[in-house]
């Protein structure tokens, strides 16, 4: 693709991996996610998370966030080739702003009976999952907040017979008046 970056020179992978949360702000247009992707995926990075939606119709952009884990320095490398690309008008690392909220949305199945089925209704109650759909032999819960609540939540269904997890990816937004 003409208007792409071009590859940049390989960053070694210095010091510890940590998650990262980026939002691209792009314009809406066919083929943007697709670049996207395409560009992290070809550097060998890997998307752990992805949601994308229009969020300006009138200025015809979108938001794409994604969540990828490694190194600062990958993590500095991912941002500058997103913000090289012609349809990327702006990178946020989430992460590293202080005003900014960020949550998921997951529903989870759990097959179980007796004291299973008791336990998986204290935990669901305690991490404010909310029962959808309830049977003899199993339970939808939904749940929302941060990655790390669902992760935990999700660990400690494990054992009480988790079947099934469906998740929306990450979504944030920054407090107050400000805007992305």
């Amino acid at each position: 693709m003409a208007d792409d970056a071009p590859p940049a020179p390989i960053v070694a992978d210095e010091g510890p991996a940590r998650e990262a949360i980026l939002a691209a702000i792009v314009d809406n247009e066919p083929g943007v996610l697709a670049r996207i992707v395409g560009l992290v995926s070809a550097r060998g990075y890997n998307i752990e998370s992805l949601t994308v939606a229009e969020t300006d119709v009138e200025r015809h952009t979108s938001r794409i966030t994604l969540v990828t884990r490694g190194s600062d320095a990958k993590i500095e490398q991912i941002k500058a080739q997103l913000a090289r690309l012609v349809p990327v008008r702006r990178v946020i690392d989430v992460t590293q702003e202080r005003d900014a909220l960020e949550r998921e949305l997951a529903l989870i199945k759990v097959v179980n009976a007796g004291e299973q089925r008791v336990e998986s209704m204290r935990l669901a109650e305690i991490f404010r999952a909310r029962a959808l759909d309830t049977t003899h032999t199993s339970f939808v819960f939904e749940i929302t907040g941060a990655r790390a609540k669902i992760n935990a939540f999700i660990e400690l269904m494990q054992p009480l017979g988790l079947k099934e997890v469906s998740r929306t990816g990450v979504l944030s937004i920054r407090r107050g008046t400000g805007v992305d």
